[in-house]
């Protein structure tokens, strides 16, 4: 890859992992949540508080507090800290990043990260979380993503251009301060209108920092083919998605 090629490869990385914030309630309206059963997996035996790395809005939170933890947010975008704010008005939203986390030592059972990690720097990350978790304490990284070995919805990927696995990102590297890194994945859904998962798609950076020809033709072509198809066409369905969750001890 040539210098000016990997120049312009980190100012679109760059470009997209700061295009979320100025579309924050549309994202909080139009992302999933995440299945409980991979919260469970990814938690410690006895839990009790936990932290939200790069919260956004603050999905992966709410399943964090229905299974009865106790959560601080980090999140270093002020858009989405305020639309964090507005869902979560009593739950504390710290301005962070991964690789600086305004938390003290050995202050918290897990540190989870919802479609997030692949925009750390993992080593820098991996580091800075060994440092805020308790000993046997995990870090976990989860991914949505689509469960394209249903027809429709791989089709739906190839029309839309919306390519979306559970894990986006290469396996999380070793770090000494951690075990190996496990995986697994579960099965969800996302309730969804032709409608409202054309809103969905647009709150992805690939989108967001598509010029305004490409994002309408993206929109346009998306929209028609799901009032189209059968499984689509006729008001709410369930997008089938599975959810990848990495997670890994603390030493």
């Amino acid at each position: 890859m040539s210098e000016a090629t990997s120049s312009a490869d980190r100012e679109l990385w760059n470009r997209r992992s700061r295009s979320f914030g100025g579309h924050a309630d549309a994202y909080d309206e139009h992302r999933p949540d995440y299945p409980l059963d991979g919260l469970r997996w990814a938690l410690p035996p006895g839990a009790a508080e936990v932290v939200d790395l790069a919260a956004g809005t603050g999905k992966l939170t709410a399943g964090l507090r229905a299974l009865g933890l106790r959560v601080t947010a980090v999140e270093p975008d002020p858009g989405m800290r305020a639309a964090f704010t507005r869902r979560h008005p009593g739950i504390e939203v710290l301005d962070g990043t991964a690789e600086r986390i305004p938390l003290p030592d050995a202050s918290t059972d897990g540190v989870l990260a919802g479609q997030a990690f692949h925009w750390f720097d993992p080593d820098a990350a991996l580091t800075e979380i060994a440092r805020v978790l308790r000993p046997g304490g995990v870090v976990a990284g989860l991914w949505n993503g689509n469960d394209d070995s249903v027809p429709w919805v791989a089709e739906f990927a190839r029309v839309s251009g919306f390519v979306q696995r559970g894990r986006s990102v290469a396996t999380l590297p070793e770090h000494t301060a951690f075990s190996a890194f496990e995986e697994k994945t579960f099965r969800h859904s996302h309730r969804r209108t032709p409608e409202s998962l054309v809103e969905t798609i647009s709150t992805h950076s690939h989108l967001l920092v598509a010029d305004d020809a490409e994002r309408a033709e993206t929109r346009r072509r998306t929209l028609e083919f799901l009032r189209a198809n059968p499984a689509t066409a006729n008001g709410e369905f369930d997008l089938p998605l599975l959810t990848t969750v990495l997670r890994a001890v603390r030493r």
